[in-house]
């Protein structure tokens, strides 16, 4: 049941980019689009773990949830959206995949600990990997707004690290509280957050909203994305540990990547997929102190933290 949860949860996180690659050429607004997948996903989970008593209204009104939705989904997602305008769904999801190297350097600049060997190659090959992808830009035709999408998923990649470095503190202030009931919280409030974004900057249009594809997106985005696939992670955190749930990282960027060109027709430079497959081999070397763990230690069986319905 792991194996198959874990495969199950590589390939939906593998294929959302493609999902909102497809919402966003309908003609959907991306920041309309983006608030109103996490308002709807964040409201669902957090009315189904009230009603199994596992939710508090009063975590609404908690300051720490509102910084976590600026982290974990605001800033990620409001630059994720507008670039898949101008981007490939798999070229979006591997730079998405650079997200451990920054954590892993935000986490060395505030507990001033000196990275290792192995951790500094890791982040100098990931580097090389963001170059290497970002290199047919400026070999074949320089695209400004193709640059600029790219450094907006970085930007959002920064906000993400931060997010995350501060949920874990979150997470054990909580304690009492399921990280599902959290994670709900987090989204409402970044989907309430994008949409007021969208108010400002951005004109919707209804028709495009209600394009039978961009319909599909959306609910595929809401059910599968954020519902299955968080709850899967956090599912799969529960019977095992928190490192083997998180290499869906080294897996899902290609499947987007793969997908992406087979389904949608979408470019794949040789340059592209070397840089994608770069980047990877960086993130595996920034974390192999936690990969040599999990090979060492066996899951840990812990009971079930709520009843699957």
């Amino acid at each position: 049941m792991v194996l198959f949860n874990y495969i199950l949860m590589c390939l939906i996180f593998g294929t959302t980019f493609l999902a909102i690659k497809v919402g966003i050429d309908t003609g959907a607004s991306p920041f309309f689009s983006a608030g109103i997948r996490f308002m709807l996903a964040g409201m669902v989970l957090f009315l189904l773990m009230a009603w199994k008593r596992k939710a508090s209204l009063s975590l609404l009104l908690c300051k720490e949830m509102f910084l976590t939705g600026i982290g974990l989904t605001l800033g990620v997602f409001a630059p994720l959206y507008w670039a898949e305008q101008y981007v490939s769904s798999g070229i979006a999801a591997v730079l998405s995949a650079t997200a451990p190297i920054m954590i892993l350097l935000l986490q060395a600049g505030i507990s001033q600990h000196k990275l290792s060997v192995t951790s500094w190659a890791g982040c100098l090959v990931g580097f090389a990997g963001v170059i290497l992808l970002l290199l047919p830009s400026f070999t074949i035709t320089f695209n400004k707004f193709w640059m600029i999408s790219c450094v907006a998923i970085l930007l959002g990649q920064v906000f993400y690290s931060a997010g995350t470095v501060y949920s874990r503190r979150v997470i054990q202030q909580f304690q009492d509280t399921s990280p599902i009931t959290l994670n709900a919280v987090q989204m409402m409030y970044g989907g309430g957050m994008l949409l007021v974004l969208s108010l400002f900057t951005e004109k919707v249009h209804i028709e495009s909203m209600l394009n039978p594809k961009a319909i599909t997106s959306l609910l595929y985005l809401i059910i599968v994305g954020s519902m299955m696939g968080h709850t899967l992670f956090y599912w799969l955190v529960a019977k095992t540990n928190p490192v083997f749930p998180s290499t869906w990282l080294y897996i899902s960027p290609l499947i987007a990547l793969s997908l992406g060109a087979l389904l949608y027709h979408e470019p794949l430079t040789l340059l592209s997929l070397a840089g994608g497959i770069t980047i990877i081999v960086g993130i595996v070397l920034v974390n192999v102190d936690n990969l040599k763990q999990l090979v060492d230690k066996k899951p840990k069986k812990v009971e079930k933290v709520c009843n699957q319905r």
